[in-house]
């Protein structure tokens, strides 16, 4: 019994410290609304957004909802598309695909990305504090 009990700690341990791990190499970055046009290269920057759905948290929802957002895509300082985009969990590859086609190689691999500031009950939210995170891996 005791040597069970030993090993299900050991495993609960070893997978607790492989979990750390992998969360540890993933970096993020941001597209806010500033436009920074003086790179090189491609530069998404957050024109708007365009509604938000999502349920505030302190809410008890039937549906999770959705953000959409319009996404500007600059090449050498130069506007290449405006693109919306809706963050819902029926999007999510659809959406890793199309930043994967924009960002630089090193953060090509994304696991994750939000629309923030995220809702809360009774809070209104300017509208140019609004920003995408997006999560990749090293």
């Amino acid at each position: 019994m005791k040597n069970s009990l030993l090993l299900f700690l050991l495993m609960i341990g070893t997978i607790t410290f492989a979990q750390n791990t992998k969360t540890e190499n993933v970096q993020s970055l941001k597209i806010t609304q500033k436009k920074c046009l003086k790179k090189k290269g491609f530069n998404l920057v957050l024109k708007e957004l365009v509604s938000d759905s999502r349920c505030p948290e302190g809410v008890t929802c039937i549906w999770a909802g959705e953000a959409s957002v319009v996404v500007s895509v600059y090449k050498d300082s130069k506007l290449v598309e405006d693109h919306t985009m809706v963050f819902s969990m029926k999007n999510e590859e659809e959406n890793k695909q199309w930043f994967s086609k924009y960002l630089p190689e090193k953060q090509k691999n994304v696991k994750s990305f939000s629309v923030f500031p995220y809702p809360k009950e009774g809070v209104q939210v300017n509208p140019k504090n609004y920003y995408v995170k997006i999560g990749y891996l090293k």
